[in-house]
Formats: structure tokens, C-alpha cells, sequence
């Protein structure tokens, strides 16, 4: 089964975690820092990461895993009291899969983990998905994690480039704005639909002269589609 880690320093919170995925089939590593992790040999499946640690916050801990070339494909969920949007965006765009708020219900929990499993299985299978898109003057290289606008290459964070590379991916389909949190984020809630509605808006900015290749489906969610400049 899956090792999941837990960087947690609330005791209490961190062996409810870890009791709940062991009785669910996991096997679960609890941490009370990052430091006492990275001092382990475990391999991470999945990692639970508190934002508010002792020695270094989980967004610097999120921020060094991403731009590890082993880390980049590491299922990622925020398990914190901090609920403010502001929170929840910063860390989803800085690659976090998933972010869930204290209080949480334990059966939740392990629905999400079960998804994000799930997902992280699924996303390393279809090998076409690994190969360039060019679509107009926009060109996408999932292997290289670049983009090229008009000849261009503009820089994309974590979560936009793979927003953009899921639209780009279904051309021409329209997408809710459920579908593509849970494409892009691992989840779909209720209330989270700003969080695409500004990625959309930065995806634009940066298309520049290309942004015309994401349309809002009025009622629906978005698109991309080419050569239908207004």
C-alpha cells in the first residue's frame, strides 16, 4: 500500500491522521517538522503538509519540493487552519494538489487522499500526454515544463501551466469550472470557482497576443479554442 507522510506538529492531530489511514490500508509516517522527516529514509506516496510549522513553514517546504525534479509529480495536500482564500490560492498555485481546512471529518479526508492517489496513478500512464502541443502560436512542451507564445518562451507557475496544458489537451470541448478543478486541483467544491476564474484571467495576461484561444462558455465554464480571434 501507499506510504503516506504527515508533517504535523499538533500530536493529537497528527496520530488522528496517521490512525486513520493505517485502518484504511496505508501506511502512515507522522512528523512533527520537516527537518525530522527529511532525517528519515521514507519515501513519500502522498505527503499531508501543515502550513504553520516550528523550524519552516509548509509553503517553503511546498516550494523546495516542486523545483526538485523527483518532487514534481508528489501528491500534495495542505492540511491547515489557515482558510482564507488568499492561503488556499497562494499554495494551490505554488503546486499544492489539494487543501483542506481545520476542523476536517476523517472520512473526507480519506476520500481525498483515495482521489489524489488515484489521480497521481492515472496522470503518469498515457504517454501522448508527455508529447509538445502547438496550437496556433502557442506552444506547450509537458517534458520541458515550457511555453512558448509567438515564438516566445513566458514563464508559467506551477498550477497555470497545467491548467493550460489541460485546456490545450481538449481543445475546442467546454469545460465547467468543477471539471477543471478537479482536473488541475484534485477537488471540486463549492465556492472554490474563483480559484479558476483567476488562473483564467492570468492564463490571459500571459497569452498576450494569443489570449483569444480561452473563451468563456457562458453558463458552462471555458474553452480553448483556435484561430478565432475577436
Amino acid at each position: 500500500m501507499p506510504d503516506i507522510v504527515i508533517i504535523e506538529d499538533d500530536a493529537a492531530i497528527r496520530k488522528l491522521v496517521c490512525y486513520a489511514l493505517d485502518n484504511d490500508g496505508y501506511t502512515a509516517h507522522g512528523f512533527d517538522s520537516a527537518e525530522a522527516f527529511h532525517a528519515s529514509d521514507v519515501k513519500a506516496d502522498l505527503l499531508i503538509l501543515d502550513i504553520m510549522l516550528p523550524d519552516e513553514d509548509g509553503i517553503s517546504i511546498l516550494k523546495k519540493i516542486r523545483a526538485r525534479g523527483d518532487g514534481a509529480n508528489l501528491p500534495v495536500m495542505m492540511l491547515t487552519a489557515k482558510g482564507n482564500e488568499y492561503d488556499k490560492v497562494e499554495a494551490l498555485d505554488l503546486g499544492a494538489d489539494d487543501y483542506m481546512t481545520k476542523p476536517f471529518g476523517v472520512m473526507e479526508l480519506l476520500a481525498r487522499v483515495k482521489a489524489l492517489l488515484r489521480r497521481a496513478g492515472r496522470g503518469l500512464q498515457p504517454a501522448t500526454e508527455d508529447a509538445p502541443i502547438e496550437i496556433d502560436k502557442v506552444r506547450l512542451d509537458p517534458a520541458r515544463r515550457t511555453v512558448e507564445v509567438d515564438g516566445r518562451e513566458v514563464h508559467f507557475t506551477y498550477k497555470e501551466f497545467e491548467l493550460l496544458h489541460y485546456l490545450m489537451l481538449n481543445k475546442g470541448l467546454a469545460l465547467s469550472r468543477d471539471q477543471l478543478l478537479a482536473a488541475v486541483w484534485g477537488f471540486a467544491a463549492e465556492g472554490e470557482s474563483r480559484t479558476v476564474d483567476m488562473h483564467i484571467r492570468l492564463l490571459r495576461q500571459k497569452l498576450g497576443s494569443q489570449d483569444h484561444l480561452i473563451q468563456t462558455v457562458r453558463g458552462v465554464g471555458y474553452k480553448l479554442e483556435a484561430g478565432e480571434q475577436n
